[in-house]
Parts: C-alpha cells; structure tokens; sequence
C-alpha cells in the first residue's frame, strides 16, 4: 500500500513539475503567450457564461429590440445590433459555451480514445495492430468532415448530434500518432522489465505506455483544438446545430451573409471571433511543443 502511495505520488508530482515548466516556458514565449491569453478568455467566458446564464450578459440575446436595428458597433453595442435590434455582443457571449463544450469533448474523445487504441495496438502487435490499424485506416480515408455532416444531417440540428458526428470521425489520427510514439516506447527496457515482473498488461499501457506519448498527443490536441472550433463552426453555418433565435456562431455567420454589404458588423464579427480562437489555439499549441520538446530533451 505505501508503495503503490509512493509511486502514485511520484507520479502526480511529475505530472506537476511538468505542468509548472510549461506555464513557465509559455509565459516566457510571446507567442505562446499570446495564444495562452486568447484561450483563457475564451475558455472563461464559457464558464462564466454557461454558470451565469444570459442574466450577467448586457442585454438578453434572446430579446428583440433592445436596440434600434441594424445599429453599427458603438459603446452601448460594441458589435452592434441584428435586423431586430438584438443586442450581437451578447449573443456572441451567449454561443460561446456551445463551441466550447463540442471543441473540448471531440479532442477529448479523440485525445483518449485514439491515444489508448494506438498504444494497445503497439504494445501487442501483430494481429491485434493489423486489425485495429486497418479500422484506423479505413477511417482516415473517409472525409471525415463531410461524413461529419452527413451524420449530422441525418441525426438532427442539435449541437449533441453535431459533436457525435464529428467524435466519431475524429479520433484516427489520434491513434496513428500515439501508436507511432508507441512503438519506440515497447521496444524499451524498462517495458520488459515490467513485462517479465508479472504485472499485468493493462498496467503497463497505462502506465509506461499511454502515459509517455500523451506530451506527443498534448502538443497536436492543443493546435487541433482551433481545427475543432472551425469543423464545428461549418456544421453550425449548414444549420446542424442550434438554430436562431439561439445564438450559434457559425449559424450567426449563415444567417447574417446575406447583410454583408448593407450591415458588414453582422456576418464579420462571428468570423473574426471564430478565427481569434482557432488562432489562439494554434499559437499556444506552437508554444507547447516548443516546451515539451525542451522538457523531454527533443530540443
């Protein structure tokens, strides 16, 4: 028992020191820092939203009105007001829980998902990893994004059924990563070793397998998180997700084009918003890689 406590704890405080260099490092890269500071906001904007409910927003996105319509941004509607004089700031606050919640749970799933499927299938090779790869592959040639929309099509409008559609088309190269990184890792000693001392075989993929490639795995989910947030914004523009009156970024875009060139503020500012994330997401995940690679000795 206290040593099964001591390796736990061992790990946990690896898992820390791991996490405190990469907050270091990042703080120290502009790049990273600017990518840091885009998620955080909106990451926390989701959170403060999705427990705040509409009631700590400046105007109920869901009422008509509140402004003259067609108003251009100012300091009462920083992004201005839709054909119904709804309040656009507001209704951007109030869909940003939905991006996030569908971005968060596929590269979730994906991160999971496919990394433990990659690492089972290098750890036990042979006809278990010419199975379970053949799945991958016949995967990874499927256009993962139009099926995406085909499933979603088929399921419903429903920002549930969107993030499953896109869930079950996401997680191959998840797996294909992993197993790549996977079949070093087996090949080493110290999995041997373990191999030969008995312990079990779910441990060791656990534990000296799954465990080593995830920093591999953290670096591409940070940067697909943004690829995330625009697969899901094209599903929500074809109408596959929530609809209007309910704010949704993509959908705002779709049902706004149309005012493109007599109130531009309406299909721009979700576009520019949906860009500002995917980019944050992409420059903190350059910065991780940057400090993973420094933290494993890669660089």
């Amino acid at each position: 028992m206290g040593e099964g406590m001591s390796r736990a704890q061992l790990q946990a405080n690896r898992v820390m020191d791991t996490i405190r260099g990469l907050l270091k490092y990042v703080t120290y890269n502009a790049k990273a820092k600017v990518g840091f500071a885009i998620t955080m906001i909106f990451v926390l904007t989701a959170v403060v939203e999705g427990i705040g409910g509409y009631k700590i927003l400046p105007y109920n996105p869901l009422k008509y009105f509140v402004g003259k319509p067609f108003s251009p941004p100012s300091l009462q509607h920083p992004f201005g007001t839709t054909e119904l004089g709804r309040d656009l700031f507001s209704m951007i606050i109030a869909g940003t829980p939905a991006a996030a919640i569908v971005t968060f749970a596929v590269v979730g799933f994906a991160f999971i998902f496919g990394g433990l499927l990659g690492s089972i299938s290098a750890y036990f090779g042979g006809t278990v990893d010419e199975v379970l790869m053949r799945i991958t592959d016949m995967f990874l040639t499927i256009p993962g994004l139009i099926f995406a929309m085909v499933l979603a099509f088929i399921l419903g409008p429903s920002i549930y059924h969107a993030m499953i559609a896109l869930m079950i088309f996401w997680w191959p190269t998840y797996a294909r990563l992993a197993r790549s990184e996977a079949l070093r890792i087996v090949q080493m000693n110290f999995v041997e070793v373990a191999k030969l001392a008995g312990i079990p075989s779910w441990k060791i993929i656990f534990r000296h397998v799954y465990s080593v490639v995830t920093p591999t795995l953290l670096t591409y989910a940070t940067m697909d998180l943004g690829t995330v947030v625009l697969a899901y914004s094209a599903l929500s523009f074809l109408g596959l997700s929530v609809r209007l009156p309910h704010p949704d970024w993509g959908y705002m875009i779709s049902a706004y084009l149309k005012y493109i060139f007599t109130a531009p503020w309406l299909p721009l500012t979700p576009v520019f918003v949906i860009l500002f994330v995917a980019a944050g997401f992409i420059l903190l995940g350059d910065g991780l890689r940057d400090a993973i690679g420094r933290e494993y000795g890669l660089r």
